[in-house]
């Protein structure tokens, strides 16, 4: 490794170290490879670590057997790779921030006489639009309150008509198509509903009275829903003294780190005010890097489709690579953006606020931490795992076959996350390898877990550490099987003596043990899912076989059409002489007696 070293290009690129098993341990970007890379190491009396270094680097270091590098023309480019690596792969030191998640925006576009608000988590293209946002949360509520509330054009295809229809009877529309109202009278309800989406105090009050008007006439039901949007629109933003007089807008990114986990938290200032506000954890990691986690939250974060971009971005505290990606981010949306850490003044107060409740929320400790903790104590794990991935397939000799994945996310289900797989292997090994491949080639867009559990054996736990080892990911994976009595699965909690098959060897935990119940309640979710949709599909696929069976058509030759054209659908589309082709005349005249008619 030393005459690498010695001999790396002095251009941009990306470097990565591996151990004495081949397994990635770091990942990192320099404008010089040449000049980054030997600050790590002293060549005399022999190569050994710079003592100068972090002590996290120097433990990496300590590992590192092996080097390679990407050569790319800009740092920028080294910046973006970095980014993407760290993310697909999941190296040993670096941070992993998962908090990818596009938020929405409320939009309107001006260029109508008769606007409408919208909803959208992309660029739309127009001159006269405006952003509001992002809505981490509740921006569902604010959306629908402005139509609740004030009487705009309810619906796109309202305007086609050319006449009044029930939203006008109802008193939510004022009928432009009947031309009851002027552009301008319309505009100046426009302009209160805009009014509307950043002074939150008179909307709240205005739907509390509305609740209380649709309670006196018991409208219950509308009552108790006006209620919930209340109560989300409340939440959207984080409760702060902080009002800034001038028409400020900025984005403030604070990041923590815990003895157990980090925390991202992020706030929005529009016109003077925080409008909304989110915040997610990320793993502990051996030892914080503040550079390497503000650049992925920073570049994750502002993508080339977010909506809308402000030009200031605040953090508490300056990090190594912060004009690198001020740059990077100028150069992708084509404006200047500035990325600062104020030591005083309103600004200083923004992220003070913000790093105040990334340590609030490090304080709270779910009940089911304790449990994750234990498990990972228990199976040697090499981090604790918030998010969890369990896969399952299912099938009924050889039909509808699916597989599933779920996905447990600090201390709950996430089920936006949940995916579903329509399978072509035929048994159960080649389908496990299968399910397992694709997830694996999603890790560009969506990074792996802490954990993979896997529903079986020891050879479907040595499926998944060879296709992550040819990938290149680390990840942690277990496997658990289901105990078999008189030759059926035993799934009960509290009873099953199910088996686990990890990289440290087989653990076989008592039936009250509470590692187990929450490994099983897992593996259960999992095969839950993968049972429903695999009885979906089955059922779909019951119903397009008796509608073949009707026209005559047997299920040998069910089977030879399907073997051909592949989908139900594709037999639909067929012509009469590709079905003549497989099987005879007289069933491609069954089968397209329709379309001839």
């Amino acid at each position: 490794m030393q005459s690498l070293i010695q001999n790396l290009p002095d251009t941009p690129g990306v470097y990565q170290y591996f151990d004495a098993s081949g397994k990635l341990l770091y990942v990192g970007k320099a404008k010089s490879l040449k000049k980054r890379v030997k600050s790590y190491w002293r060549f005399t009396p022999s190569l050994h670590p710079n003592p100068s270094q972090s002590p996290r680097i120097l433990k990496m270091l300590s590992e590192a057997v092996n080097l390679e590098y990407i050569v790319v023309s800009s740092e920028e480019d080294a910046l973006i790779l970095e980014n993407s690596l760290i993310k697909q792969l999941n190296p040993k030191y670096n941070i992993l921030l998962r908090d990818d998640k596009t938020y929405p925006y409320i939009y309107i576009d001006e260029s109508s006489p008769f606007p409408r608000f919208e909803i959208t988590r992309k660029v739309v293209k127009g001159k006269q639009i405006t952003y509001y946002g992002p809505f981490p949360s509740g921006g569902k509520a604010l959306y629908d309150a402005l139509y609740e509330l004030f009487p705009l054009v309810q619906k796109k295809s309202c305007l086609q008509g050319q006449k009044a229809c029930l939203f006008h009877q109802i008193k939510k529309c004022l009928a432009p198509c009947e031309g009851k109202v002027t552009p301008q009278d319309y505009g100046k309800i426009v302009q209160e509903a805009k009014e509307a989406l950043t002074k939150r105090k008179p909307l709240i009050e205005k739907l509390q009275a509305r609740m209380m008007q649709l309670a006196e006439q018991e409208r219950f039901e509308e009552a108790a829903a006006t209620r919930d949007m209340i109560e989300a629109i409340d939440q959207v933003s984080l409760h702060s003294s902080i009002d800034l007089a001038n028409t400020l807008d900025v984005d403030i990114f604070a990041i923590v780190n815990g003895d157990e986990r980090g925390v991202l938290v992020k706030l929005f200032m529009r016109e003077g005010k925080i409008i909304s506000s989110s915040h997610s954890y990320f793993r502990h990691t051996h030892i914080f890097d503040k550079n390497e986690a503000y650049k992925q939250a920073l570049l994750e974060f502002y993508t080339i489709d977010t909506p809308h971009l402000i030009k200031e971005i605040l953090v508490p505290e300056e990090f190594e690579d912060m004009a690198q990606v001020a740059q990077t981010l100028s150069i992708r949306f084509e404006k200047k953006i500035t990325i600062k850490a104020p030591q005083k003044g309103s600004k200083h107060k923004l992220t003070s606020l913000a790093v105040q409740n990334a340590h609030e929320l490090l304080r709270k400790k779910p009940a089911e931490r304790i449990i994750e903790q234990e498990v990972a104590h228990l199976l040697s794990l090499s981090t604790i795992p918030y998010r969890i991935e369990t896969f399952d397939n299912s099938h009924m000799m050889g039909e509808a076959i699916v597989g599933g994945m779920v996905v447990w996310h600090e201390g709950a289900w996430d089920r936006s996350s949940y995916r579903r797989y329509i399978l072509e292997a035929k048994d159960e090994t080649a389908q496990m390898r299968e399910l397992l491949s694709r997830r694996i080639s999603d890790f560009s867009k969506t990074p792996p877990p802490d954990l993979w559990i896997l529903d079986g054996g020891q050879a479907n736990l040595n499926i998944a550490r060879s296709l992550l080892r040819d990938a290149g990911v680390n990840l942690d994976v277990i496997a658990i099987a289901k105990e078999k009595l008189d030759a059926k699965a035993h799934r009960a909690k509290g009873a099953a003596k199910d088996i686990l098959y990890t990289q440290e060897g087989v653990f076989e935990l008592k039936p009250n043990d509470k590692r187990l119940h929450w490994i099983q309640r897992q593996r259960d979710e999992a095969h839950r899912y993968a049972i429903d949709f695999h009885r979906n599909k089955k059922r779909k696929h019951d119903t397009q076989v008796s509608l073949l069976n009707k026209h005559g058509v047997g299920p040998a030759t069910v089977k030879k059409l399907l073997d051909y054209f592949g989908t139900f659908e594709a037999i639909s589309k067929a012509s009469f002489e590709e079905i003549a082709t497989v099987t005879n005349v007289k069933i491609a005249k069954s089968l397209t007696q329709d379309d001839q008619a």
